[in-house]
């Protein structure tokens, strides 16, 4: 049975960030997930998590930055990421230490660590290695907080110049690093955006254990999941019938009201505790 987070860096966006906790709780969700914490102080999230009876499952590492304000500013900033840039070693650490911080407060089990953009002319092997080398590190960090640190494949036309654009390319990079505390972030708008046949790399992924959350919109506009070409209904008993126990993050632009677009909510789509 299918669980939803609300993703409060998209849904809700007429009202202010704080604001959207109470706003998902009343419609029902439980879960939530965003972008990123790091503009606001991890005690005042904590407390709105309390408050409205929310669990974070989900928020993405620092995108760049040595320190805090820099952290907060670096993904309006246009960063995407540096755990695959050489040179960018002490950024990539000091965000997944950050992370790791917000994650103890908020008791959030998963962050999401993004690779990072491929620079004009760059050595495109040296950035796989510098990306095996990051993680193996950081997932040191991550076991001796019992986190799990997920890499995304994004798709090129929404980022273009994404240094991780593939499932099998992800799931490559869990090869080389071969930690239990990394895992794979699925975003089925983004798998079919980029490659297609989703309900096909579901069958072939989602068995070995290796996708540990799942992120779905509608595709091409990134709308309410009931609008355009693929067919959640489907793809949710597939979710079902494969044993995902995981939580599905709605991170997809709103056509209008958020409250009013939540018709495509399975009915007995009851999160779990």
């Amino acid at each position: 049975m299918s669980q939803f987070a609300a993703n409060l860096s998209w849904l809700y966006p007429h009202l202010p960030f704080l604001d959207r906790f109470e706003a998902a709780a009343r419609d029902g969700f439980t879960a939530v997930e965003y972008l990123a914490p790091y503009g606001w102080e991890a005690g005042e999230l904590a407390a709105r998590l309390r408050t409205n009876g929310l669990r974070q499952v989900l928020f993405n590492a620092p995108a760049a930055g040595l320190t805090p304000p820099e952290m907060a500013a670096a993904w309006q900033s246009g960063a995407r990421g540096t755990a695959a840039l050489p040179g960018q070693e002490a950024a990539f650490r000091a965000g997944v230490q950050e992370a790791l911080r917000y994650a103890a407060v908020l008791d959030c089990p998963r962050i999401h660590v993004m690779s990072g953009m491929v620079p004009v002319g760059a050595d495109v092997a040296a950035m796989q290695t510098t990306l095996i080398d990051n993680l193996r590190w950081a997932c040191m960090q991550a076991a001796a907080q019992g986190c799990q640190l997920l890499i995304e494949p994004i798709n090129a036309r929404d980022m273009p110049g994404y240094f991780l654009q593939r499932q099998a390319q992800a799931h490559a990079v869990l090869d080389a690093v071969d930690s239990p505390h990394l895992k794979v972030l699925m975003d089925l708008y983004h798998c079919q955006v980029a490659e297609g046949d989703v309900a096909s790399k579901l069958r072939q992924y989602l068995p070995t254990g290796r996708v540990a959350h799942i992120q779905i919109a509608g595709v091409p506009e990134r709308q309410e999941p009931d609008i355009g070409e693929l067919h959640y209904p489907y793809l949710f008993d597939v979710l079902d019938a494969l044993g995902y126990a995981g939580w599905i993050g709605c991170e997809y632009r709103p056509a209008g009201d958020t409250s009013s677009g939540l018709g495509w909510r399975p009915r007995d789509s009851t999160p779990r505790p």
